[in-house]
């Protein structure tokens, strides 16, 4: 009897949980279509290049594993930030494969890279040496990165040559390797410093060129300079930020203004109450209504991604309609001043960001980039994915 109680009740805690995460109505709802036409733009805007999808940070937060499966048929590559989200992937049955973008740390690291057929980033003479030194199944495709001015990771202009060369003449690299940089500022359209990072990387493919008689496969443009920056568009284009549908650029641009954002982050009201003026709601009591009010309660919070630093205004989407954010953002639950709102009920469905209401928006209010709003999602709010 006493078995068959603690059965029951383990059953029930189950059958509990279960029922709990799929009522909570905080979700993220994810558009593949739109991703997939994003991809497409990308294809689209430097058609003679490869793009390889950026799916690192689990796909800005969107599923690695879904938003992978979901370009598989398109893309020849995927691009990660560690061996560990590339063997999530091998083991997800992702074939294509897969750039790592950091490289690895260890020795035993390029022999998984090997036998997995991951492309290695190599910024450094540790990496380089790895891969020359170290007994591996077969050889691997090698990027060299090359510091061109952001001063972050990638070679010195008289390294990157003495590099290219023992990377070239190693039986564990397949030819040819491709040099690849990264720009500081493409997302800043007034900015000299694309053109002056340019200008360094094309001196250094021009010099080896003539030093080598190689013709060295590139790779130069991350969204921003995708979408605005036509001569950075070389063998392989790295496509990130612009794959989920948001514009890399603070001001209005051509191609950017054609993207779907992909997230929607939803949820819905939970409560309605009426306060009187003078009245003050939230944490720190950082916001008291100068008139009768009627507050709106979502069930969502800094512990489902959304900010916490979002201040009073912050636009808020219910019913369609603009409202306000009010009072501190909460683990679990934010307040909204709807009392301008001609109908609102519990259960009505609410609008965090999307394509109605871009994320962008919503960082510029919290002084900080979609980007970061994006990866921050966390495993507890579930992804929805649809077509």
């Amino acid at each position: 009897m006493a078995g068959r109680s603690k059965a029951f009740l383990r059953s029930q805690v189950q059958l509990l949980a279960v029922s709990t995460i799929m009522s909570r109505p905080t979700v993220a709802v994810v558009d593949l279509n739109a991703l997939r036409t994003n991809f497409a733009l990308a294809q689209s805007l430097a058609p003679e290049a490869n793009a390889i999808p950026m799916v690192k940070a689990n796909a800005y937060g969107h599923g690695m594993i879904e938003v992978s499966r979901a370009l598989s048929e398109s893309a020849p590559a995927f691009g990660v930030a560690s061996i560990d989200e590339a063997l999530m992937l091998r083991e997800a049955g992702i074939e294509q494969p897969i750039l790592l973008l950091e490289g690895t740390f260890s020795c035993d690291e390029v022999e998984i890279a090997a036998d997995n057929n991951f492309m290695l980033m190599v910024e450094n003479l540790a990496q380089k040496d790895a891969i020359v030194n170290t007994s591996i199944s077969q050889p691997i495709t090698v990027w060299l990165g090359i510091d061109t001015g952001m001063h972050r990771l990638g070679f010195q202009a008289k390294e990157a040559a003495q590099a290219y060369h023992a990377l070239k003449n190693s039986d564990n690299v397949t030819q040819p390797i491709i040099a690849a940089s990264h720009f500081a500022c493409a997302d800043d359209m007034g900015s000299s410093a694309t053109e002056a990072q340019l200008a360094i990387f094309d001196q250094w493919i021009e010099s080896q060129t003539l030093v080598s008689g190689d013709i060295i496969k590139q790779s130069l443009a991350n969204s921003a300079a995708i979408l605005a920056w036509p001569k950075t568009h070389r063998d392989w284009q790295r496509p990130g930020y612009m794959l989920y549908g948001n514009s890399p650029f603070s001001e209005d641009q051509d191609n950017a203004d054609k993207l779907i954002p992909v997230m929607s982050l939803q949820s819905a009201v939970i409560s309605i109450r009426c306060i009187p003026s003078g009245e003050s709601v939230g944490y720190t009591a950082n916001w008291t209504a100068k008139r009768d009010s009627t507050i709106a309660t979502i069930t969502v919070g800094y512990g489902d991604g959304y900010p916490r630093q979002a201040p009073n205004g912050t636009p808020v989407l219910i019913n369609g309609v603009r409202c306000p954010l009010v009072g501190r953002v909460s683990m679990d639950m934010i307040t909204v001043d709807v009392t301008d709102l001609d109908l609102v009920s519990i259960g009505d469905k609410v609008v965090l960001w999307g394509p109605e209401l871009p994320v962008n928006e919503i960082a510029r209010h919290c002084d900080t980039i979609g980007y970061e709003l994006l990866t921050r999602m966390p495993s507890r709010v579930p992804r929805i994915y649809i077509n």
